[in-house]
């Protein structure tokens, strides 16, 4: 048996310390995204390969027990940043111990705010920012169980 095949074999489907989804982010900034990130969210640096242009051609960085990979925006790449798109079609949301804490450190960093943190009918303390390369997030801290039945009650009561 080959050494390739010894490897392969002890290689699980999905890597140690990832989740089945990873976000990928395209910015135009990677390098400054991965330090507003830190500041932000408190996110562990785990690596960065620079293309030959200099730009970031692959990152990885770590928020609580989750991965998000980005890159910087290339113009032979299928993803565009926020800013080329005028926009985002997505959001990155996370779950954690005290969102007005981090909402707050968030803001400090260079983030806008969207939605201030507050109670919300399916049983989270939630708000909404947006990082200075576009992106939104959904910050979150789940303070109450709520069934699907008392949710629908909930938000028919709250959008009157």
């Amino acid at each position: 048996m080959s050494t390739a095949t010894l490897t392969k074999s002890k290689v699980t489907p999905i890597p140690k310390g990832y989740h089945t989804a990873t976000p990928y982010l395209t910015v135009q900034g990677a390098a400054s995204a991965i330090d507003f990130y830190k500041k932000a969210f408190g996110a562990q640096e785990l690596f960065r390969m620079p293309g030959p242009d200099g730009k970031i051609a692959h990152a990885e960085i770590a928020i609580g027990d989750s991965h998000i990979m980005l890159a910087d925006e290339s113009k032979n790449g299928e993803t565009r940043a926020p800013q080329s798109l005028k926009g985002t079609s997505s959001g990155i949301f996370l779950y954690l111990e005290d969102v007005d804490a981090t909402f707050a450190q968030a803001l400090k960093a260079g983030a806008k705010q969207y939605q201030a943190p507050q109670d919300m009918f399916w049983g989270d303390r939630f708000g909404k920012l947006t990082d200075p390369f576009g992106h939104v997030w959904l910050l979150a801290t789940h303070i109450e169980d709520v069934s699907p039945a008392e949710m629908q009650t909930r938000m028919a009561a709250a959008s009157k």
